[in-house]
Parts: C-alpha cells; structure tokens; sequence
C-alpha cells in the first residue's frame, strides 16, 4: 500500500517554550535531518543520521548465526562472538538501539520518514530532497 507523502509536526511533549525559541533560533541556521527507515523502505539523499530500525534485529540475527542447539555452546560461542566484535561492536549495537529510542520518543508512526530539527516528519517520501523542500515551503510565512 502506497500513500502519499505528508507532513506533521514531530511529537515533543516535553520540548519547554525556552526550548522551542531555542529550536526555532537554531533552525534557521541549519536543517538537522534525520532518515528514519528500515532495509524494506530505501531513502535515497543525503541525511545528517540514518536510522534503521531493523539494525538491532539484524545485529541480533548476526550474532545468533549458525548457532548449534546445545545451549550451554550456543552460548559460550555467542559471549565469544560479543567478546570478538569489542567496542566497535558495542558501538553498534548501542547506536542501533539508541535509533530506534529516538524514533519512538519523536512519535514515528509510519516508514520512511525524514525528520528535519527534530521538530517536522515528512512522511512516505523517499528523496530526501523532496522532503528537505516540502518542510522549507510548509515553514515559509503564508500571506
């Protein structure tokens, strides 16, 4: 199912009026923009962060490969594999996990979605240029 792009503001419950003249202040200097999608759903553009909520089950899935059905090895050879990938492992299990509490506190509802100052979702369009101009011409003041 197919749906045309549309554009919401993100959900912030705790984002303050200091914080939101500081966020609008910030605005106009730079667009931070956000990919948030999975390997079902390709982005195609530049993005400041991409966020793949599929990453912690791929990682997941990594680690559990071709494991043998004895428990007691199966998890002697997952700790090795964890002990193995060291920090940059952890690093990516900790930036793939951290994507998807991000999501979740901006209120993604549906994929893709680029997110620009954490403050707009553009959802369902799949270039993020196109989603860069449709926030740009939502922000601009109406007559």
């Amino acid at each position: 199912m197919h749906r045309s792009p549309s554009i919401v503001r993100a959900r912030r419950p705790w984002l303050t009026s200091a914080g939101l003249a500081a966020l609008l202040a910030t605005s106009a200097l730079h667009a931070e923009t956000w990919v948030i999608t999975d390997q079902a759903h390709p982005v195609s553009g530049k993005a400041d962060r991409l966020i793949l909520l599929d990453a912690p089950s791929r990682i997941e899935a990594e680690l559990a490969s071709g494991l043998p059905a004895d428990p007691r090895r199966a998890e002697r050879i997952a700790r090795d594999r964890l002990s193995q990938g060291g920090a940059d492992l952890q690093r990516r299990i900790a930036s793939a996990y951290q994507g998807v509490t991000d999501a979740w506190s901006l209120g993604i509802t549906s994929l893709p979605a680029v997110v620009v100052d954490q403050r707009y979702v553009v959802y369902g369009e799949t270039d993020v240029a196109r989603a860069l101009d449709r926030v740009e011409r939502h922000r601009r003041p109406r007559p």
